[in-house]
């Protein structure tokens, strides 16, 4: 039995009191002010753009806070709107308070500068942005503060009678209705003057609905929405709307952001009662629902359940990662906003914590998908990123691994520099910061003089540098203590007889020996059955070379629990830095997925538009970049099954590695995965012919499988969650 999360209508109330709301009569907007102030709305919208802060030429005025209120706009007694009333509280920035205070000091033998500015009025433009799903709106307000109340006073400053230049002091407020907005909504609005003297003012309000308003006779969208309950059994989610078997209305499914428009993510226009699935792995506290009859300028109506769900949160977490950007940005790349901040950590090989490094990066919030920059001079593989959310450490990334290679066995010098030139270095350890030179018994101690005269002769890589002080990168690879040369000796005694004893295996089976334990991650598209029993056949036939192959069809367990991204990225990097291959099995359903990425970039293919296993549609936003750049050549090779599909049909793009058309080329596909020792090897003939007798079968079958009625669709990217 389903248990149900909340019933509700797309008109759900969300406040416990029923709100009585106060009505505006006609279309137009308009603009009033406090007493003493004057102020004018332009005519029509103005564009969106709040330019950069400026410096202010001396005292100006600008929003200090912002309040909202909600209103009707109503045409006729029963044909109303929901609409946003927003406040804009003024007040000045600048030295004017302080010119102020010289006058009072002086009396009659101020300037006549301070006489001029004291009887100059203040103007503003001040600039209103609504921004809601499909809604974006930006208005222009034109206030002015006459001579007479410009100066600070009694009645126009609550509080000390004197403050700082910066401060900001009250100078009343102007009100505009009003924003048209949906039931159920979240809306942000800003304000910024033209030009711009401060960060912007925004604040984000979520609506409510009809439920939660007395106001069910005066909005006809509230009169006929459909109901919806939300409901969790297992993995699946499920949204049945309940409805009358001739009402059409639209349902959308969205992803709020709270920068720019939000994301479309799924839509269908329906009629009569409706059930929708999701997977557990589809929710996101950012996933939204929104509703709307079928009928022009109705209301959309929007709510977002998802948002305290845990599940949601962790999924949120398991697909955001780091993201270098070349020379010197970073971002964390999510699909929602998160409560997020970052520093950056020093990891040491051999595992161990990751050492924090207040200096260059402290830590700090952190907004998602938005270039950060890191103050550093250069990169290093044993410098990461360290994301906490709530003072738990969710995320650790070493952003330069794949470009620099593994972790390095260096010492990391930290300098740090006083008042008069004064100088202190330290070597980061797990125990802390050792200083240089000391008489402690730690690795750094011990070859402390050592590492100071490398310092000095330019052979440490430095890393940061500023005022406050430095890093440094020193090798410590040349460093072997004496007292361990014996070990290393038989060490290398041992290392001696253990290469000995593999060339004698590699001259009796080369092309074994060559291949053995070497990874091999297979990509393919979950065309239908027949496909999918083929290409399992190949990775069983692969595995008795022997290799390691990893395939989602074998990991369906753990490609549930992680999503595919989380499982198809974790695959990759593991692969890839054991020196294997990713091979990319082509099929009518991957080019065609190919091909839509190429075209019309990710939001092309939703994640629940393909199966709720299928780890190719998610790995094409990892795949293609290193395609894209030229990192693909060495570590991919591609591969397509003779009769279903010709190599030309492959994009261009993937075609920079080898293709493969299997079965007529398997020698050189097993050649490609096991490595070049292996490529000229006499047994590759034969382990190829193997590999075909075990192939033909699931061939045969696949192609009588294609050539059942009902499949020619099933390659075409899917419709998103799916209709019960």
């Amino acid at each position: 039995m389903p248990m149900p999360w909340f019933l509700l209508s797309l008109a759900l109330g969300r406040s416990p009191g029923v709100l009585s709301l106060e009505r505006l009569i006609g279309l137009q907007d308009t603009a009033r002010c406090s007493p003493g102030l004057s102020c004018h709305l332009w005519d029509g919208d103005v564009l969106c753009l709040p330019g950069s802060v400026v410096s202010a030429p001396g005292p100006v005025l600008v929003p200090a806070r912002l309040q909202t209120e909600l209103v009707l706009r109503c045409r006729q007694e029963t044909d109303c709107d929901l609409c946003v009333r927003v406040a804009v509280h003024l007040a000045v920035r600048g030295p004017r308070e302080e010119r102020a205070e010289e006058e009072e000091r002086f009396g009659a033998a101020a300037s006549p500068e301070l006489e001029d500015s004291r009887k100059a009025a203040l103007q503003a433009r001040v600039v209103l942005s609504f921004q809601a799903y499909h809604t974006t709106r930006c208005v222009l307000l034109e206030v002015q503060v006459p001579a007479a109340l410009a100066r600070p006073g009694p009645s126009a400053v609550q509080g000390p009678s004197h403050t700082r230049s910066g401060d900001l002091l009250p100078y009343g407020s102007v009100v505009f209705d009003c924003f048209k907005a949906a039931l159920g909504a979240e809306v942000r609005i800003w304000s910024y003057t033209q030009p711009r003297y401060q960060k912007e003012l925004n604040v984000t309000q979520l609506l409510p609905d009809c439920k939660g308003l007395e106001v069910q006779d005066s909005i006809q969208s509230c009169w006929a929405l459909p109901w919806l309950s939300v409901s969790a059994e297992g993995d699946l989610v499920r949204l049945v709307l309940d409805a009358p078997e001739e009402q059409r209305f639209g349902l959308a499914l969205y992803r709020s952001q709270p920068h720019g428009a939000p994301r479309p993510w799924w839509h269908r226009n329906l009629t009569g009662p409706q059930t929708i699935t999701l997977n557990h792995t589809d929710l996101l506290p950012c996933l939204c629902i929104q509703v709307w009859p079928l009928e022009p300028d109705s209301v959309r109506t929007s709510t977002c359940p998802f948002r305290e769900d845990p599940r949601a949160l962790r999924n949120l977490w398991r697909a955001a990662r780091p993201r270098l950007l070349p020379p010197h940005s970073w971002l964390l790349d999510a699909p929602c906003s998160l409560p997020a901040e970052a520093t950056l950590c020093w990891q040491a090989p051999g595992g161990g914590p990751c050492q924090p490094l207040a200096p260059p990066l402290p830590r700090d919030n952190i907004t998602v998908n938005k270039a950060q920059e890191f103050p550093l001079l250069r990169g290093h593989p044993n410098l990461c990123i360290q994301v906490s959310s709530w003072e738990k450490l969710q995320l650790q990334e070493c952003l330069w691994a794949d470009t620099l290679g593994p972790l390095r066995d260096d010492m990391l010098l930290v300098e740090t520099r006083g008042p008069q030139l004064n100088r202190t270095l330290c070597a980061l350890e797990h125990s802390g910061c050792t200083p240089l030179p000391s008489r402690a018994s730690t690795r750094a101690a011990r070859v402390g003089e050592h590492l100071l005269q490398d310092l000095e002769s330019g052979q440490c890589l430095q890393l940061w540098d500023d005022d406050r002080g430095a890093l440094w990168a020193c090798p410590m690879d040349k460093y072997v203590h004496r007292r361990w040369a014996l070990v290393w000796l038989g060490c290398l005694l041992v290392a001696a007889a253990l290469l000995l004893l593999l060339l004698l295996l590699l001259r009796k089976d080369p092309v074994k020996a060559a291949a053995r334990g070497r990874a091999a991650l297979l990509l393919y598209s979950a065309d239908d059955a027949g496909f999918e029993r083929l290409v399992g056949a190949l990775a069983s036939a692969l595995c008795a070379l022997p290799l390691r192959v990893a395939v989602e069809l074998w990991s369906r367990r753990e490609l549930s629990a992680q999503g595919p991204l989380a499982w198809f990225h974790a695959q990759r990097r593991r692969t890839l830095q054991e020196g294997g291959v990713v091979a990319l099995l082509f099929s009518p359903g991957a080019v065609a997925l190919c091909r839509e990425w190429l075209q019309d970039g990710a939001a092309a293919a939703a994640p629940a538009a393909r199966g709720p296993h299928d780890a190719f549609a998610a790995s094409l936003s990892c795949v293609l970049p290193d395609f894209q750049q030229g990192r693909a050549p060495g570590r991919y090779v591609g591969a397509c099954f003779e009769g279903l599909l010709a190599p030309d049909a492959v994009p261009a793009l993937f075609r920079t590695v080898p293709v493969f058309s299997l079965p007529s080329q398997l020698p050189d596909f097993l050649g490609a995965l096991q490595g070049p020792c292996a490529r000229g090897s006499g047994l590759l003939a034969e382990r190829a012919q193997q590999v075909s007798r075990t192939l033909q079968p699931a061939l045969d079958s696949c192609f009588q499988h294609r050539g059942a009625p009902g499949r020619g669709a099933g390659w075409a990217l899917g419709p998103g969650p799916g209709l019960e």
